[in-house]
């Protein structure tokens, strides 16, 4: 039955009749036990006798005398005009409590890759929301194309060659939920035969999916130019790079590499898989483009709304050369099982209309003020912790001193700062960071110096250092929070 309170027909109702027993005796139980169990809470408007008697194959008169009796009894209710509803005094029993072996959250949220919850532009996402349903042909709410939405895909290609300079079109594109549902899906299309080059330091969830899909990852080391592309196998049937800003260590890919990443997949036919994961929020540099302008039939782009709108949207986008948009299609399959179509639509209204990039630039002026108290209060405050990797992102690495990164996070979290250590990020087969004062080679600790004459990279990251997201906390908390973290870390480094 459908039913609502505004048709007078009241709610849908699931008994179970199956006891033995008369039919009314049966349906007073049954009712009476729904009441008791909180299944029907106070106040609950129940059918009308005759539209519950044809829903259950029973009498009206069966159906009437059973509310008689327990209106009689006190579990129901009967009214003119306000129909028959369950006693406002009989009361669900109180919940369990559930048990729970998992810690409480600590109170202040430094954990890097989240925004602010409240900061999501609920007004402008409800008036695109408005705009996109009104104008949504009636085949949007079918079966979902795995492509994704035409709408979405037009405004995407539209921004990203504006804000990013990528290369593509509507039929290059595929919509995912993200860039772990993305990397599933190439590892997937590219196969496990060969292992695929990624940045010394990364997700660790990205690694471990890799895995589970059978392909091998080698570590390529980083530095302050980024990956050091020269060291990519041959053998390699792709590399993972974070070019705009090395996750987590900060610093873009330096336009040589970026050079030099594009000439090897082209020697070897190997793929570049660049995570495009916050290539918006750029303060103290020009935006940098997408590697994928460069050479788009040798690059997969992939990008979210992740870090910009919110991680609960779950939308997410491929931009795939020429021969791998089928393939990647066929391995979604032959319906959209993820993105939602009314959340594709919304979304291509807000880049349509400009509203998307007015929430960006707000949330970089944000993110930039949120990111410079932080390294000052770090400098006044905790002088021997230095701060990189800060122009652009939603994220720092404070680097420490050797042997103090476990003690770092012990003494933040006793003040109940989440936050996460550099160790996890760092690829189980790299080898420790050397600083410049302990060589590794004759030519430094970066290798061979470049042909061209000019300094070496700088070494790369330490192997100590928190890893401090900024933009999650609530403006109220963020001053608590980064007093916390500075009174943790002025305990652990003894100053």
């Amino acid at each position: 039955m459908t039913a609502s309170d505004g048709d007078g027909l009241g709610v849908d109702l699931h008994l179970e009749l199956s006891a033995a027993g008369g039919r009314r005796a049966v349906l007073i139980a049954a009712l009476r036990e729904a009441v008791r169990g909180g299944r029907l809470a106070p106040g609950t408007r129940l059918p009308p006798y005759r539209s519950l008697a044809a829903d259950l194959g029973i009498a009206r008169n069966t159906v009437a005398d059973a509310y008689a009796e327990l209106v009689a009894e006190g579990w129901l209710t009967s009214r003119q005009g306000s129909g028959t509803r369950v006693a406002d005094r009989v009361a669900a029993p109180a919940p369990r409590p559930v048990r729970t072996t998992a810690p409480a959250p600590l109170p202040y949220d430094l954990v890097q890759g989240k925004p602010d919850p409240g900061a999501f532009p609920r007004a402008a996402w409800l008036a695109a929301a408005r705009r996109a349903l009104a104008a949504a042909p009636h085949e949007a709410f079918g079966i979902g194309d795995p492509h994704g939405r035409i709408e979405l895909r037009l405004a995407l290609a539209e921004y990203l060659a504006r804000v990013r300079g990528v290369r593509t079109a509507p039929d290059r594109i595929v919509v995912c939920s993200g860039a772990a549902h993305a990397l599933r899906l190439l590892a997937r299309v590219l196969g496990p035969a060969a292992p695929w080059a990624v940045e010394a330091y990364g997700l660790p969830f990205h690694r471990g999916l890799l895995a589970e899909a059978g392909v091998t990852t080698l570590p390529v080391a980083v530095d302050g130019d980024g990956a050091r592309v020269a060291e990519i196998p041959e053998h390699a049937r792709a590399v993972l790079l974070t070019p705009a800003h090395q996750f987590p260590t900060g610093g873009p890919l330096h336009p040589e590499r970026r050079a030099g990443v594009l000439e090897w997949a082209r020697a070897s036919g190997g793929l570049v898989i660049e995570d495009d994961y916050d290539g918006e929020f750029r303060y103290d540099r020009r935006p940098v483009g997408a590697v994928q302008g460069l050479d788009p039939e040798r690059t997969v782009l992939i990008g979210s709304v992740s870090k910009s709108l919110s991680p609960a949207l779950r939308i997410g986008w491929m931009c795939l050369p020429s021969a791998l948009v089928e393939p990647v299609v066929a391995a979604k399959g032959q319906r959209e099982p993820y993105a939602s179509a009314t959340d594709q639509l919304t979304l291509a209204d807000l880049l349509a209309t400009g509203a998307y990039d007015r929430h960006v630039r707000r949330m970089r002026q944000r993110h930039r003020a949120r990111r410079d108290r932080l390294t000052a209060v770090l400098a006044e405050r905790v002088p021997a912790v230095r701060v990189t990797g800060i122009a652009a992102g939603l994220h720092a690495v404070l680097e420490l001193p050797a042997g103090t990164e476990r003690a770092a996070l012990a003494a933040t979290a006793r003040r109940g700062v989440a936050v996460e250590g550099l160790a996890p990020y760092r690829h189980p087969g790299a080898r420790e960071a050397t600083g410049p004062d302990e060589p590794d080679g004759p030519d430094g600790p970066d290798g061979p110096a470049p042909r061209d004459g000019s300094a070496p990279p700088v070494a790369p990251a330490p192997p100590d250092g928190l890893v401090v997201g900024y933009a999650t906390p609530p403006e109220r908390s963020y001053p608590g929070a980064l007093d916390a973290l500075c009174a943790g870390l002025s305990e652990a480094l003894g100053s």
